[in-house]
């Protein structure tokens, strides 16, 4: 699949690209020109080589590494024609991301800087074109894709024409609802929280760097490492507490502190566009004492209690008592957001997960459990299992939203096919001779274009 390639190698395999210290470099020379962009050949072994290192499972070819990247150079072309962009603040988020997999990769920075000779700024320098790039392919490779969607009747006639041996094997799966108790903290941690950022903001105005407040202080991980900042904020991003402080600021402005479901904050504006903010924050959480903990963990004991009981239903127990908005509104019922259903695969659940419901049979609840949210939120909650289902050969009735995924991404696919034919006939693009045995593989790639 044409779509499924595309996706898996431009983010993956042309992941990272940077020679380590006393690696030797690849004599270069000019393997294809894309509109006006060139692909050297140290990119394609560089890239290749990168691959092979990492453990992805499936095997590409050389060729393939090459079709890939000349794939993203006809996305990147038509991305800057149709005006297509990522902003700096996508490429510097995605940027930190791979860095800190790095260095978990490593184990410390220091061995990071020690293995490539270079330091974390350097290394990041080397990055941002490559990744730039790899983002707008993606985008605009979404954007071919955009709106694209499957009828039922479509989704049954290409399961029905899948060969056997590719109808795909389902692993053990599982559908779980839960009941989720946030921990209150005491109103001692609340005053004590707001007497900080206080003296923080009055810091502030007194001349002391709101930015270096932020990194010394702020416990956004998605902020703190940037002064607390954030660019080209519209409404909807943030929870509706912190968005009306924020949008009612003045330039320049820095709010009292205020509370949300993350903790308590203080907002500094720094630039009103319409209904777009550049602005900086201090997040801080109170913190939660063991007498904080046990009570909420008392809490659903009792819940539990008065489920067993049959006093209450789980999903009666869960839209008045769960505080997880995503799932209290659905009864407890737990969604996979990667799936698009109801079901987990078992080998994929986290550990904590796994181990909570392992050992119990369908329509059991669990102990109270505490657990870290997505959002980075300490919490208790208690889980039933649902179902179960064994592993089997993917069928309508038991995995319609799966195989619709998959329809989906074929049909997708042959979009994306034809506009890169379409495109193929209005762009320059030249393959080198002499350098490659790809010439069969890649011959398309010359043919339409007379020069």
């Amino acid at each position: 699949m044409q779509l499924k390639k595309a996706i898996y190698v431009s983010l993956s395999v042309l992941s990272f690209v940077l020679c380590a210290q006393g690696q030797p470099k690849t004599v270069d020379g000019v393997a294809a020109v894309v509109g006006g962009d060139v692909i050297l050949k140290s990119d394609i072994e560089e890239q290749y080589d990168v691959f092979n290192r990492q453990n992805f499972g499936d095997k590409i070819t050389y060729c393939e590494v090459f079709e890939e990247l000349l794939f993203q150079r006809l996305l990147i072309h038509h991305a800057e024609i149709d005006s297509v962009t990522v902003s700096e603040d996508e490429v510097e988020s995605n940027m930190d991301r791979r860095i800190q997999q790095l260095i978990g990769q490593m184990g410390d920075q220091k061995k990071l800087e020690e293995f490539y000779g270079k330091s974390v700024p350097e290394i990041k320098e080397e990055m941002r074109i490559l990744i730039r790039d790899q983002l707008t392919a993606q985008r605009m490779q979404m954007t071919v894709v955009e709106g694209i969607e499957v009828t039922p009747s479509e989704v049954r006639e290409y399961y029905t024409k899948l060969p056997e041996d590719s109808i795909p094997l389902i692993n053990e799966e599982v559908e779980l609802s839960q009941i989720v108790k946030y921990p209150e903290v005491s109103k001692e941690a609340r005053e004590e929280v707001v007497e900080k950022l206080n003296g923080l903001k009055e810091r502030i105005e007194n001349g002391t760097s709101f930015s270096s407040m932020a990194i010394l202080y702020s416990e956004d991980p998605g902020s703190n490492k940037k002064g607390g900042e954030y660019k080209g904020i519209q409404r909807g991003v943030f929870v509706k507490e912190f968005e009306a402080v924020a949008f009612n600021l003045k330039r320049g402005e820095i709010s009292a502190p205020f509370k949300t479901e993350f903790g308590y904050h203080i907002v500094q504006l720094l630039e009103k566009r319409g209904e777009e903010l550049d602005l900086r924050h201090i997040l801080i959480k109170p913190k939660l004492t063991q007498e904080n903990l046990q009570e909420a963990k008392a809490y659903l004991d009792s819940v539990s209690t008065s489920i067993d009981r049959g006093e209450i239903s789980f999903e009666d127990a869960a839209r008045r008592f769960s505080e997880e908005e995503l799932t209290k509104f659905n009864a407890g019922q737990m969604s996979n957001l990667q799936s698009g259903d109801n079901k987990f695969e078992v080998s994929q659940l986290d550990r904590g997960l796994f181990t909570l419901i392992n050992s119990l049979e369908v329509g059991e609840i669990s102990k109270p459990s505490f657990y870290q949210t997505v959002d980075q939120r300490e919490a208790f909650r208690i889980v039933r299992v649902d179902h179960k289902y064994a592993p089997h050969k993917a069928n309508l009735e038991l995995d319609f939203t799966r195989i619709k995924g998959f329809a989906l991404q074929d049909k997708q696919s042959r979009i994306v096919e034809e506009w890169k034919e379409e495109k193929l006939l209005e762009t320059f693009v030249k393959v080198n001779d002499g350098y490659y045995p790809c010439e069969e593989k890649l011959n398309g790639w010359n043919s339409n274009n007379n020069d």
